[in-house]
């Protein structure tokens, strides 16, 4: 879990840097992310309750980011495409060890199976939101898509994952919780329910379960990390070569 963690705060700084040379500064995209300025993913803004979590979170969050990822590592812009091509790789072996902990649990005692099955009917909704709006309410899709960033739309990414999602949780037991989920023959692709768009939009409006906790808690740790920051700052001028000193 902490060499997981470590992977998100690189992944985190690759974004950054991708976003630096469109010439906004780091430090002014921190201070948007932590004064309520910015934007950032919706899932972040929902509550781990038990260890469960953490597997299905791996399994079905870093699952939909993968499908999405996928598709950006051959976007247009090229600082962002390199960028997802790493993160990809990584996030692949998040899922592999989410749905491993997952299909563990499922094959555990009954009481572990309950605490899997509790968290992947907690997250499969808010992963699935995690695509973004459907296409005819997404005021930049087709801006993106024309300029190539991305190369298929909300809706087709949300479908292709579902596809993926559902023989997985078939394989290992699990059962999603959409009474509409089904299996279309014709066309071979599953498939599913209306999502909550209330909730969404709550989410992104600041309004979700853990959103004003959660920023709450960066902010905290910014403001409490800035004698090292300064410290960091401070041992780097003083060691900087002169002006003019040969290297």
């Amino acid at each position: 879990l902490i060499a997981k963690v470590q992977d998100e705060g690189g992944h985190g700084l690759y974004i950054y840097c991708g976003t630096e040379t469109l010439g906004t500064d780091r430090s002014e995209l921190i201070d948007q992310y932590l004064y309520g300025t910015a934007k950032y993913s919706s899932i972040f803004n929902y509550p781990t309750l038990t260890w469960a979590d953490i597997g299905v979170i791996g399994w079905l969050v870093d699952g939909a980011a993968i499908v999405n990822q996928t598709m950006l590592a051959h976007a247009s812009y090229g600082p962002y495409a390199r960028a997802m091509i790493r993160i990809c790789k990584e996030e692949n072996f998040h899922k592999r060890q989410g749905y491993e902990l997952c299909a563990t649990l499922a094959r555990g005692t009954p009481a572990q199976k309950a605490m899997v099955q509790d968290a992947v009917n907690r997250w499969w909704w808010p992963s699935l939101m995690m695509f973004g709006p459907h296409d005819t309410n997404s005021p930049h899709s087709a801006d993106l898509l024309r300029w190539k960033v991305k190369q298929k739309s909300n809706d087709d990414l949300r479908q292709r994952f579902v596809n993926l999602t559902v023989p997985q949780a078939q394989a290992i037991g699990l059962t999603l919780p959409d009474p509409d989920l089904k299996l279309d023959e014709a066309s071979g692709e599953w498939t599913f329910g209306e999502i909550d768009w209330s909730e969404f939009n709550a989410v992104i409006a600041g309004n979700g379960p853990m959103n004003r906790e959660r920023i709450a808690a960066r902010r905290k740790a910014h403001e409490e990390g800035a004698w090292v920051r300064e410290a960091a700052a401070a041992y780097a001028a003083k060691h900087q070569p002169a002006a003019g000193q040969a290297a």
